[in-house]
């Protein structure tokens, strides 16, 4: 998963293609608006790394024109030309493409109102930092009216939750795991803190994943 906002999305584009070819065909392009401005962590990066921290709508803006030219540059054999309101481009043109076709599945991370719409249009996977299921399967049941207005099938963009593990409590994990599989997450990321306890990929798989329902 990476922000919009690190790199132009030409050179996203084309790091994408390399890390899908020497993969064989295995990568999935998570991408998102970019953290919010509130967090002081994720604000910290951009002012480390020298880069611009815009407003939200701005950022929503951009990333939707990024994916537009990302999967313009996977599919299209010819160079085009792009003018939008944040990305320019003269005589673009991805070479060679990626090993998926038509592309790698695009996954949007995010929760609010306008980066649903994006996903709407450009994603394959759309994935929601767990914790309240409820507000999940609101902005699920959002995200399908979106789709419902474009003329998109809901049903074609694979539902995909973050699920932070409780290492003391395992079966609260369980149980988060199975409320969201039952409101129609079929994708789950399970976040790991540290300190990692010793095995804890062979505790996950153990007592998480083979015992938790689907």
């Amino acid at each position: 998963m990476t922000s919009n906002r690190f790199r132009p999305p030409a050179m996203l584009a084309k790091i994408a293609t390399t890390v899908d070819i020497v993969s064989g065909g295995r990568l999935d392009f998570g991408i998102g608006a970019g953290s919010r401005p509130s967090h002081p962590l994720a604000r910290r990066e951009y002012e480390a790394h020298g880069l611009p921290y815009d407003d939200f709508a701005h950022s929503v803006g951009n990333l939707a024109e990024a994916l537009t030219v990302i999967r313009r540059l996977w599919t299209e054999a010819e160079p085009f030309d792009f003018e939008g309101s944040y990305v320019r481009l003269t005589g673009a043109f991805g070479n060679p493409k990626p090993v998926q076709r038509p592309h790698p599945p695009i996954l949007i991370g995010g929760r609010s109102s306008a980066v649903l719409r994006v996903v709407a249009e450009h994603a394959d996977l759309w994935n929601i930092p767990g914790g309240d299921i409820d507000d999940a399967v609101r902005r699920s049941a959002l995200l399908d009216r979106y789709c419902a207005e474009i003329g998109r099938d809901p049903a074609s963009i694979t539902r995909s939750i973050h699920l932070q593990i409780s290492y003391d409590e395992p079966s609260a994990t369980q149980k988060a795991i199975g409320e969201a599989i039952d409101a129609g997450f079929g994708h789950i990321v399970l976040g790991l803190s540290a300190p990692y306890p010793p095995d804890v990929a062979q505790w996950v798989t153990e007592k998480l994943i083979a015992t938790s329902p689907g």
